[in-house]
């Protein structure tokens, strides 16, 4: 593994940090929510009846927008250039590779569960917000704009998202 050495931090320090992470009502779901209002678009919030519980629902559109965290989700080791989630991971590797996985695979579930069931799924990196949120947000509004069986004004049809969309 190139680059600078990690420093290693105590056990508490970790579980510290780690419990102040948030599965809703992040950073970037904030920003994205934000600039959706902005654009006069209106949604709920973290619908319990529906599957996967999506950070953004527009019910009767049936599109469910969910923001994944790039180390929660398994992105991070891609955008850091490394070859894989395990180089990835600093410590506690027999916790946190399997944790990732399972991650991965139940967002791969969730979202063939809610296509199945007719709803059009957005996944949008965390990333992805803080690098472009104009492009995060026309994402979500081409996915409206397809639910409705119409072009979005302005915007080609839905492009590709998340490699596994």
């Amino acid at each position: 593994m190139g680059g600078k050495a990690r420093r290693q931090q105590s056990p508490e320090t970790t579980r510290r940090v780690m419990q102040a992470n948030k599965s809703r009502d992040t950073r970037p779901e904030l920003m994205l929510r934000r600039e959706l209002h902005r654009r006069g678009l209106r949604y709920r919030l973290h619908a319990q009846d529906v599957p996967g519980r999506p950070d953004i629902v527009i019910r009767r559109l049936k599109v469910a927008v969910f923001v994944d965290g790039d180390f929660w989700h398994g992105n991070r080791w891609r955008l850091r250039g490394l070859a894989r989630l395990e180089d990835d991971i600093a410590s506690n590797h027999e916790y946190w590779v399997p944790k990732i996985t399972r991650n991965i695979a139940r967002d791969r579930e969730v979202t063939a569960r809610l296509r199945s069931e007719g709803w059009v799924v957005v996944r949008i990196w965390e990333s992805d917000v803080h690098r472009d949120i104009a492009e995060a947000a026309d994402r979500v509004e081409r996915a409206i704009h397809d639910a409705r069986g119409q072009a979005a004004p302005g915007f080609p049809q839905a492009a590709p998202g998340r490699l596994d969309e």
